[in-house]
């Protein structure tokens, strides 16, 4: 079986190191390769690749931007290539997402390459939930990183939607309701897994499906047993959870 791969990455000279390596393999062909996020999001749903070499840190929209906006679901085998430092290295390691580090090392790219083929064609499938737990660990650490930019697939295209504009997101079923003043836009992505990229000193979680932009709270009201109501500035209200009410007293206690 030939393993139909696609490079991501937005250095032109690493694209060229990783398909130095791929072409030295008989059975991976190489269909394409993109110099951004955006671009990736296109050719995934375009290419069908069985195998994805992803950067992470990339402009506009990075490696975990574009397995949201794809869905973890859709996306092929992946293995993610980071130059973050040995700390964030171990949180991949931990929960079992295959990395490449740049600079990229011959023997640990045999060893991606046999990852990759004993997934073939059988893709696990809680992608989302060990992208959520990387994530998870390096919003705590050095590399931290939170996401300033969403790329949603929409009537055939991708647009970018600042998180700054979004006043809430909501869970309903497999996708995230984003709201902002002018319209509702669908996210294909667990609100878990986004929670971890957003700043939590800007967004904050008030019940199990919806998170809040913390900006456009204009003002809380008590309710039932502990519970409250979240009013924003363009005069929706969400229900808040007492059992999330901590967040809230943390941001404006």
């Amino acid at each position: 079986m030939r393993i139909r791969t696609l490079i991501v990455d937005d250095e032109a000279l690493a694209r060229r190191g990783i398909r130095q390596y791929l072409d030295a393999e008989t059975d991976i062909e190489v269909v394409g390769e993109c110099g951004d996020g955006l671009a990736a999001i296109d050719a995934i749903a375009a290419l069908q690749p069985d195998l994805v070499f992803l950067d992470i840190s990339m402009p506009e929209a990075d490696g975990f931007d574009v397995v949201a906006a794809v869905g973890a679901d859709n996306m092929p085998a992946t293995v993610f290539v980071t130059a973050y430092d040995q700390y964030a290295v171990r949180a991949f390691e931990v929960h079992a997402l295959d990395y490449l580090l740049k600079p990229v090392e011959p023997e640990r790219m045999r060893t991606a390459l046999a990852r990759a083929r004993a997934q073939l064609p059988a893709r696990p499938d809680d992608l989302a939930a060990r992208v959520a737990a990387v994530l998870g660990e390096l919003g705590s650490g050095p590399a931290r990183r939170h996401v300033r930019r969403l790329p949603i697939k929409k009537a055939g295209r991708v647009i970018l939607v600042d998180v700054d504009d979004v006043m809430r997101f909501e869970a309903t079923g497999n996708y995230i309701e984003v709201h902002t003043r002018e319209r509702m836009h669908l996210l294909r992505e667990t609100l878990t897994g986004l929670e971890a990229r957003l700043d939590p000193n800007g967004f904050v979680r008030i019940s199990r499906s919806c998170i809040v932009n913390a900006r456009h709270i204009r003002e809380l009201q008590p309710h039932f047993s502990g519970d409250f109501v979240v009013v924003l500035a363009d005069d929706s209200e969400v229900q808040g959870s007492r059992r999330y009410r901590d967040g809230i007293d943390a941001l404006f206690g």
